[in-house]
């Protein structure tokens, strides 16, 4: 018989915070962990990564919300996943759908973000979801498997770590979320995916909600199958709100 899985409530604190308030998030965090039966973990921007490993203590998984597909070299404003790796953050996203629409970062971008994370010892944190545009057309499940199976094709091993996060766009900074039964229908679709080719992975695979998550809906997201926690936008930023989440989790 499968553990079961641990909910997990990341915060992506995109281009938001000053130095300042990027320690105070961090610490209200820390001391909420404390009180949640979830795992916790957050994604301040690069410039505090340091800062916010320090203050969140280990109790809250500090991670980056990107990294580049290249290892090293001139690539002038790159940030590398070993770079990542060195200010003790343990987690990436890659392939979030801001990364994807405002940035250009290809399926081919974000496996080879995938793979270099891992390279570095980080667990990538898979961000898949389709447009409103996709979704009307029909077109969800080809659109995040697609996205999938680009990053499942360069796992190096049975054990290397992996997080998925589903976030369907038009539903990103919108306050339009996707329904419990839509999240739990595209979580399906991933772990199905994931279990043709590994369902020990599969069983034990973490799969968030993102996508205007707030105290109010998080009920609803974390009572259906396949949902085991949430990649939280500007709900993270308001520690009484992310606490609030952290506890219904």
């Amino acid at each position: 018989m499968n553990a079961p899985r641990t909910p997990l409530v990341a915060g992506n604190w995109k281009m938001h915070g000053s130095r300042s308030e990027a320690r105070a998030w961090a610490q209200a965090a820390a001391s909420n962990a404390t009180r949640a039966s979830c795992d916790v973990a957050v994604f301040p921007p690069f410039p505090w990564l340091v800062d916010v490993v320090a203050a969140a203590g280990p109790k809250v998984l500090v991670g980056a919300q990107a990294c580049d597909a290249r290892a090293s070299g001139a690539y002038t404003g790159a940030t590398s996943a070993a770079m990542i790796a060195d200010t003790g953050a343990t987690l990436v996203l890659c392939g979030h759908s801001e990364r994807r629409h405002v940035f250009g970062e290809s399926d081919e971008h974000v496996a080879a973000s995938a793979e270099r994370a891992w390279e570095a010892g980080l667990t990538p944190v898979l961000c898949v979801g389709e447009t409103l545009t996709e979704r009307q057309a029909g077109r969800t499940k080809e659109v995040v498997l697609r996205q999938l199976l680009a990053v499942l094709g360069r796992l190096p091993g049975p054990t290397a770590p992996l997080i998925l996060a589903y976030e369907p766009v038009w539903a990103i900074g919108t306050g339009q979320a996707a329904t419990p039964r839509e999240a739990a229908e595209a979580h399906g679709w991933l772990r199905a995916a994931v279990a043709e080719r590994d369902a020990d992975r599969a069983a034990a695979l973490r799969i968030l909600y993102g996508g205007s998550v707030k105290p109010d809906n998080m009920g609803g997201f974390l009572a259906v199958d396949d949902v085991d926690g949430a990649l939280v936008g500007g709900a993270s930023l308001d520690p009484e709100s992310f606490a609030r989440l952290l506890l219904l989790a």
